[in-house]
């Protein structure tokens, strides 16, 4: 029999998380449901009991801390997850489920469709739209909705996660992981609905988004440092002839070059284009030994 586990991270989520347990517990009567409380300060952890759940703590503050945690620490073959907010659809959680299995797939994402213009605030919208266009334009990636928190996985994709991220940036590290690997990924259209009265979303706008900013700008150094790098070349030799052409017109002309300053520039911009360039191609081949060790370590799982 398939053994399936429904993980959930929570931090404050007393007034939803007994009714996300239970509408969970309802559509998957099989599934064990676990709720990971991150520091919760109300009575999320009695709440999550109370519903039958199996409740852990992870005392490092984070999404990443807590889903490093669970992926490490639950054995299961599928493994849900689902954010504790009640703002997702129990109704779907076996065609995810159902999805993952019958297509042999390692993620099945429920991509969010809003089911009332106050399911998502202004800010947040802004920067799904923004960070989906950017990963697609870095990572050539499809994906409509990377920070959906409602996902099925396989056991060898959780097994093979290395995790890095600590914050609400762990969804675009799962997102670009997969698409690094090439794995199969498939995305579903679920409901998203508004928090739970008395609940509060704990994604700032600004500070997460320039967490995951910075992580998604980390991921593609780590993982295409070849075009990074050749941009970044591409511009200092630019810079340099840009430079130079004048200093060598005025040589050619007069026989001495006045532009000492440029020239210097000159030389120093094309010395770390060249540099840059030849960086990209060591740390490319780095990074192709890193994707294959990775993929081994997948398919072992």
């Amino acid at each position: 029999m398939t053994k399936i586990a429904v993980l959930i991270p929570c931090y404050n989520e007393e007034k939803a998380i007994y009714k996300v347990v239970k509408d969970f517990k309802s559509q998957i009567p099989s599934a064990e449901i676990y709720v990971y409380d991150n520091n919760s300060k109300d009575n999320t952890a009695l709440e999550a009991a109370r519903a039958g759940a199996v409740v852990r703590f992870e005392s490092r503050q984070g999404k990443g801390h807590v889903v490093r945690s669970m992926f490490a620490n639950i054995e299961a073959d599928i493994y849900l997850m689902v954010d504790g907010d009640g703002t997702y659809d129990c109704l779907r959680a076996h065609e995810l489920v159902d999805t993952l299995l019958k297509n042999q797939l390692d993620m099945v994402i429920g991509t969010r469709v809003e089911k009332t213009e106050t399911a998502h605030r202004a800010g947040h919208k802004f920067g799904n739209q923004l960070f989906n266009f950017a990963l697609k334009v870095l990572f050539q990636s499809n994906f409509k909705d990377i920070f959906s928190g409602y996902r099925a996985f396989s056991r060898r994709m959780v097994k093979s996660f290395p995790a890095i991220s600590n914050g609400f940036d762990i969804e675009t590290e799962l997102s670009v992981f997969a698409l690094n690997l090439k794995l199969p990924v498939k995305e579903i259209e679920t409901d998203f609905f508004d928090r739970i009265a008395g609940t509060q979303s704990k994604l700032s706008t600004f500070k997460d988004g320039f967490k995951i900013g910075l992580r998604m700008l980390s991921l593609f150094k780590d993982f295409r440092p070849f075009l990074l790098f050749s941009l970044i070349s591409v511009t200092l030799i630019s810079s340099g002839l840009y430079l130079g052409i004048r200093v060598i017109q005025e040589f050619l002309a007069t026989g001495y070059v006045y532009r000492i300053p440029s020239a210097v520039l000159c030389v120093g911009f094309l010395v770390l284009g060249f540099l840059s360039f030849a960086c990209g191609l060591i740390l490319d081949s780095i990074s192709n030994q890193r994707r294959e060790n990775l993929r081994l370590h997948y398919l072992r799982n």
